[in-house]
């Protein structure tokens, strides 16, 4: 736990980084006000909560410097909506659309961008193409919920959006910033449908879960390959920059 301290004060600024490491030292979960995001964090007992949380303020994995400054982002997999504030206090100017299909997640999301009106948060998972989706592991860790097509029928089908649909819902005519964690189904959103939207998308952070589910990130870069992205890697994250938008 020492070890996050630094990270903590750097993150939150002195007073909120000792606040938030005496509350951490002996409770994992719980509620967090942080005067420099002017917002309470919400932390969820008996989930990866935490682990989201120091990934994305502690371990700094959106930090990024990026040759534009994104106006429209899209969260794809935004779990309790933790990146979905880090963007919306990063790029003051942006409307993020963040997307997450967990039941559970989702009410935790709200709570957590509830000061962020920018933040505009769909119950839905992310696909190729508009569909209905049920959890496959409903009994998974919080942060490893995986989905697959099912029918409106069915009394547990999610309904997905298409990342095409989001931009007309939005009226956008292009993304700057997609950020995806969605447990393997990159597979399928990147397997068909993908060319309205993907040249016109500036900066993807994607994770890959071939952990997950064998092979899920060929169809990815058989995508990105059919145009001109840049690539790096920033901890857990592929990160590609369409050279030509």
């Amino acid at each position: 736990m020492a070890s996050r301290f630094k990270p903590l004060i750097k993150a939150f600024g002195l007073v909120d980084g000792i606040k938030f490491y005496t509350h951490l030292l002996f409770k994992k979960y719980g509620s967090f006000y942080s005067a420099k995001y002017q917002t309470t964090f919400h932390l969820r007992s008996k989930t990866t909560d935490k682990y989201t949380f120091t990934q994305v303020f502690l371990q700094n994995q959106y930090d990024i410097e990026l040759p534009i400054e994104p106006k429209n982002i899209v969260d794809a997999g935004a779990n309790i909506g933790l990146a979905s504030v880090y963007f919306a206090h990063r790029y003051k100017q942006s409307r993020v659309i963040a997307v997450e299909p967990s039941p559970d997640n989702f009410q935790a999301l709200l709570k957590n961008i509830a000061d962020y009106k920018q933040v505009k948060a769909l119950q839905m998972g992310i696909w190729n193409k508009d569909v209905h989706l049920f959890i496959t592991n409903p009994t998974g860790a919080s942060s490893s919920f995986m989905v697959a097509e099912t029918t409106a029928d069915n009394q547990e089908a999610i309904p997905a959006i298409s990342i095409e649909t989001i931009m007309r819902n939005e009226q956008w005519d292009h993304i700057d910033l997609l950020k995806i964690d969605i447990e393997g189904s990159e597979k399928e959103l990147f397997e068909a449908n993908y060319q309205f939207w993907l040249p016109k998308t500036k900066v993807i952070y994607i994770e890959m879960h071939d952990w997950m589910k064998k092979g899920c990130s060929k169809p990815v870069f058989r995508a990105i390959n059919e145009y001109n992205f840049s690539f790096q890697l920033c901890n857990e994250n592929l990160i590609f920059i369409n050279q030509d938008y």
